[in-house]
């Protein structure tokens, strides 16, 4: 293994283009630094330097090494930012949407408990704007959930189609739309309407519910159909074709934090979530 103390070294009288100067810049005397190169290029065999009483500069083998010397530099400093982070502690309380739970979240948040166990995460499930009430009233310092495209609050973390969806071999749309849906102020509710409104088409509710399992079993049974994000579709629901409902639009999914900047486990678990978005889309 390559000794990242000798590796600094060898940068330091590179970048410094001398012994004594890249010794002022470590803290350390010459004769370390020299040292340093020394033990270095005895333990990979090859010569590093090429030395004269005026002249200073990297053999083929240097320059190569000059490559191969940052990246193990810097993948040594991403593990140590990556294991300090596991010091990180404190009470987070976390928002997220019912459909969100419902997907790969839980293994996310599994994965971020245990690169943090020190941090002790409260959750919140709800609707996107409850979670957004919450979050202003200070009950919540971070949510992960549903805007409208155009609406600027939140960080966008990815943005996803609407669409319509019902049970395998549900019957075509005739007469007043059967709509299955979250209770009030439910982001798709309010798509769904909207676009069948300005289609000129009437509706009827037939089932009302605030969790995701309720709106997947009434649709299931066959009360009506749905407006729901297309990535996050519930297991045994399937769009409608395109046209036999008017498109609901687009939603985005965002991070909502109360506080900038953000404390250092908001920023981790948004780091986290940022880093598993595609895993986090379902479909």
């Amino acid at each position: 293994m390559l000794d990242p103390v000798l590796l600094r070294s060898f940068l330091a009288v590179e970048r410094c283009g001398g012994f004594t100067a890249a010794a002022h810049q470590l803290g350390l005397r010459q004769s370390t630094v020299s040292g340093h190169v020394a033990r270095l290029e005895k333990s990979i065999g090859r010569e590093l330097f090429r030395r004269d009483t005026r002249n200073l500069e990297l053999t083929a083998d240097g320059s190569a090494m000059l490559g191969f010397a940052r990246t193990i530099l810097d993948a040594s400093q991403q593990a140590e930012s990556y294991f300090a982070e596991s010091e990180l502690s404190g009470v987070l309380r976390f928002g997220a949407s019912d459909d969100l739970v419902a997907a790969e979240l839980p293994e996310v948040l599994l994965e971020f408990r245990r690169s943090h166990p020190r941090i002790d995460l409260e959750l919140t499930v709800g609707l996107s704007e409850n979670l957004g009430a919450k979050l202003a009233a200070g009950e919540l310092d971070i949510a992960f959930g549903m805007r409208r495209p155009g609406e600027q609050h939140g960080e966008l973390v990815w943005r996803d189609r609407l669409v319509w969806a019902g049970s395998h071999g549900a019957e075509p749309v005739e007469g007043p739309v059967p709509l299955v849906t979250y209770p009030p102020p439910s982001i798709t509710r309010r798509a769904a309407m909207e676009a069948l409104e300005r289609a000129g088409l009437v509706w009827r509710t037939t089932c009302v519910t605030d969790s995701l399992l309720g709106l997947r079993a009434a649709v299931l049974a066959g009360l009506g159909y749905i407006v729901h994000s297309e990535s996050l579709l519930p297991d045994g629901l399937v769009p409608l074709p395109d046209g036999a409902l008017p498109d609901p639009g687009d939603a985005d999914f965002v991070l909502m934090r109360r506080s900038r900047p953000a404390s250092k486990p908001e920023a981790a678990l948004t780091a986290a979530i940022l880093a598993n978005e595609r895993r986090l889309r379902r479909s």
